[in-house]
């Protein structure tokens, strides 16, 4: 299982990490970013197809050798994503053939979210002991959670205030795209939707949270048997906890490809011409969700006593993961077991993390502000500081419960723009650029869920980094 972890990050043994690089593998890297950076401007220049094209794949093949030598889930992932990019710009119609195997991987990572939720929650809370340890981390998690979504949303907005991404922008007579077919939910019914019904339904439809909660009671219901009637159930469920984190190893073989294959058509699909219009605001996303990670997370880690390197190490995979397949769920499982390596516990792991893709999509809100506030600048509204205030209040509320839903940000924007007399055609226009940046958003949601966890876990004094055990 070597392979599915950077070199040296066991948990035995994570003090011991080699350096990054050799001095071998520091001028591979380098003269493959240079022919790449080659190709794009010679593309850019209007050189001839091939030889732009050629620049580009010396540079992937560069990139190789390094990538072979790092037995590293994450160079490989990295490595399978520039194939898939180059794959879609050089070879569309090929490229957009090859989704079925980003499919293939969803599939199996859904199969296992369930059991991996349920098992390590009820585990974690009967082997515990103590139930109003999981009280007390519910409310510190929620409240984290909107501390810190509260903070992207507001950065958001006044990084597209600066920007100014959306004036000047002539909307489409118009926009050939599908509304989604989805429509926000009152506060009420987001409440109402955390309760299960039916646990079987709640298993096929995905809903993470509602396996989580009936995890939470049923764990909370087995803590207060006898231990002679809790100890056969108990050893069972700890049984299928491993097994399934061990089939998580498995299919994580697969991550490289489906990685690969999801980029190759996500560019291959939407062309890269076409996102020309919008490269303003996909800028000013990638450059405001980096100050985030830097100006907000970092200071958080550093606050909490979370060691930071280590924490990106573990994290990177995880991040990587969601990137590419612009899937936070295809990156649970993995981010659930690097956590645990990272010193959380296994029943913070899993009720923290769950419950964050509901309630802390981070990167998400941040994108959110950003969106509405381009579509009103592209409709030529000029919106004052109250009725901004006022119409990110209404998204953060109305996201809580579309979590599941694709391209929920679209759902959203749709939802609330008719009252804040936001053109139609200003956020369907923002379809075409929207996969890109859901990329960005969603990397930074795994990792917002993963800090939310070790910086929990610190609070209630459970943090064990492996040089502590």
């Amino acid at each position: 299982m070597k392979a599915l972890h950077p070199q040296g990050s066991s948990v035995e043994d994570t003090n011991a990490r080699p350096a990054l690089f050799s001095g071998r593998d520091a001028v591979f890297i380098a003269a493959a970013l240079l022919c790449s950076a080659a190709g794009i401007a010679a593309a850019c220049l209007h050189a001839p197809g091939p030889f732009a094209a050629a620049l580009r794949w010396v540079g992937f093949a560069l990139f190789v050798p390094f990538a072979l030598r790092r037995r590293s889930l994450l160079v490989w992932t990295f490595l399978a994503m520039l194939a898939g990019a180059e794959l879609g710009v050089d070879a569309p119609a090929f490229a957009t053939q090859s989704r079925f195997l980003a499919d293939i991987f969803l599939r199996l990572i859904r199969m296992i979210v369930a059991p991996l939720i349920f098992g390590g929650i009820v585990t974690g809370i009967a082997g515990h002991g103590e139930l109003r340890g999981v009280g007390r981390v519910a409310v510190k998690s929620i409240i984290f959670f909107e501390a810190v979504t509260t903070i992207g949303l507001i950065l958001g907005a006044v990084a597209i205030n600066l920007t100014q991404a959306g004036a000047g922008v002539v909307l489409p007579a118009a926009v050939q795209a599908a509304a989604p077919n989805a429509r926000p939910e009152t506060w009420q019914q987001i409440l109402v939707n955390i309760f299960p019904e039916n646990i079987a339904q709640a298993v096929a439809q995905g809903q993470i949270l509602q396996v989580a909660v009936f995890a939470l009671f049923f764990g909370a219901a087995l803590a207060l048997l006898p231990e002679p009637r809790r100890a056969p159930l108990f050893g069972v469920l700890q049984s299928l906890t491993d097994t399934v984190f061990r089939m998580t190893r498995i299919i994580m073989y697969v991550a490289p490809a489906a990685a690969g294959a999801a980029m190759a058509y996500t560019v291959g699909n939407m062309g890269v011409a076409t996102l020309l219009p919008l490269a303003k605001l996909a800028a000013t996303c990638y450059v405001t969700l980096v100050i985030f990670v830097l100006g907000v997370f970092v200071p958080i880690l550093l606050a909490a006593r979370v060691p930071v390197g280590r924490f990106a190490a573990m994290v990177a995979e995880p991040a990587a993961l969601g990137f590419a397949t612009t899937s936070s769920e295809a990156a649970l499982p993995l981010a659930m077991e690097r956590m645990e390596q990272f010193g959380v516990p296994r029943w913070i792991v899993s009720f923290v993390i769950p419950t964050g893709y509901s309630f802390n999509l981070t990167g998400s809100t941040l994108y959110l502000a950003m969106a509405a506030l381009f579509a009103a600048q592209a409709g030529g509204l000029h919106l004052s500081l109250m009725q901004q205030i006022v119409l990110l209040a209404t998204m953060a509320l109305t996201s809580k419960g579309i979590a599941g839903v694709p391209r929920a940000t679209i759902v959203v924007l749709l939802g609330v723009a008719g009252s804040f007399q936001i053109p139609t055609a200003a956020v369907l226009m923002l379809l075409g650029m929207d996969t890109l940046m859901d990329m960005g958003r969603t990397g930074l949601n795994v990792v917002g869920n993963c800090m939310a966890a070790a910086v929990v876990a610190r609070w209630e004094g459970e943090f064990r980094p492996p040089a502590l055990r």
